[in-house]
């Protein structure tokens, strides 16, 4: 009885011996620093609140000056609220020189809706191929498509102008629209989500059960990169929408612009014209709100799609 008590005691602190071989007593416990890890979470919050306020100082001084008339903008303080004239100054947007902002917007969407999708799919299929297929030379293709990533896309803006002054194409749709179905970085981008979402063993079962190359990569293949296609897709939205210098060298025609080439004009003649100068910041927190829309709704999918090969 004794020694199964003596069994059932909690047992005696571990010792350990120092250099003289003498006993010591077990050292506590260290404990943690509170005080570092919430100094580190001040830091943190701080640093990330000046980067929103800097963020948004922008779009909420545009907001205010909005509501402002040609007077107040300049009669009253940048962050102050004047006269609500936001409802004046977007009917008179949308009605100046027959309504030629609404034809921009339009002109902005088709270049940015058909652009980006035609885009989106060329790059996953581009992508799907270097993954999934081997071919010779498939590794020196892919560092082209690299280096394409590096250049910068006002350095081929005159390169590419010339090849449309060759081929007729300048001042019209096309101008704008084939220079942006080239997306290099969305070609990489494809890659990385073909080699984290679509597993080979699901393409050798659908090419077993009889299905083509073709079919398996539309009704397999394309289902399973959903996130990263709506993640290239949104990349090579903002791309196309915010194509200033691309449009301003390949059109001369106004009623081709797009909005931001558009408001640039504008504002280039604000000085000849003031009465431009509400329209132009008006017009500049118009243009926003697609990019704000198109993000808000896709946002579920491009949360999933940015965390592609986190956790193997």
């Amino acid at each position: 009885m004794s020694t199964q008590t003596a069994h059932r005691e909690a047992p005696a602190a571990v010792t350990r011996r120092d250099g003289t071989g003498r006993r010591t007593a077990p050292r506590p416990p260290a404990r943690r620093n509170r005080t570092g890890g919430l100094t580190s979470r001040v830091a943190v919050n701080t640093v990330l609140a000046v980067v929103a306020v800097y963020t948004l100082m922008p779009l909420t001084w545009l907001l205010i000056a909005s509501t402002k008339s040609y007077r107040d903008l300049f009669a009253t303080n940048p962050f102050s609220l004047g006269d609500f004239a936001f409802l004046s100054n977007l009917n008179a947007l949308l009605e100046y020189n027959d309504g030629v902002f609404v034809r921009w917007m339009l002109n902005s969407l088709l270049y940015t809706v058909v652009a980006s999708l035609l885009s989106t799919l060329i790059s996953v299929a581009c992508g799907y191929a270097f993954d999934k297929y081997a071919f010779r030379g498939r590794e020196k293709w892919f560092g082209v498509v690299l280096i394409g990533v590096l250049i910068p896309s006002t350095v081929v803006q005159l390169p590419l102008y010339l090849m449309a002054s060759e081929l007729g194409i300048v001042n019209t749709y096309w101008a704008v629209l084939i220079p942006s179905l080239v997306n290099p970085f969305g070609v990489y981008l494809a890659r990385v989500f073909s080699e984290g979402y679509v597993p080979g063993e699901v393409l050798e079962a659908a090419r077993v059960d009889g299905a083509g190359e073709v079919r398996t990569f539309v009704k397999v293949a394309l289902p399973m990169l959903a996130p990263g296609f709506v993640t290239i897709f949104l990349f090579s939205f903002t791309a196309s929408w915010n194509n200033f210098y691309g449009a301003l060298m390949m059109l001369n025609d106004d009623r081709l612009y797009p909005v931001n080439l558009g408001l640039f004009m504008w504002n280039q003649n604000v000085y000849q014209q003031p009465e431009l100068y509400p329209l132009v910041i008006i017009g500049s927190l118009v243009a926003v709100v697609p990019l704000i829309v198109a993000f808000l709704c896709l946002q579920r999918f491009w949360r999933s799609g940015l965390t592609a090969g986190a956790v193997k």
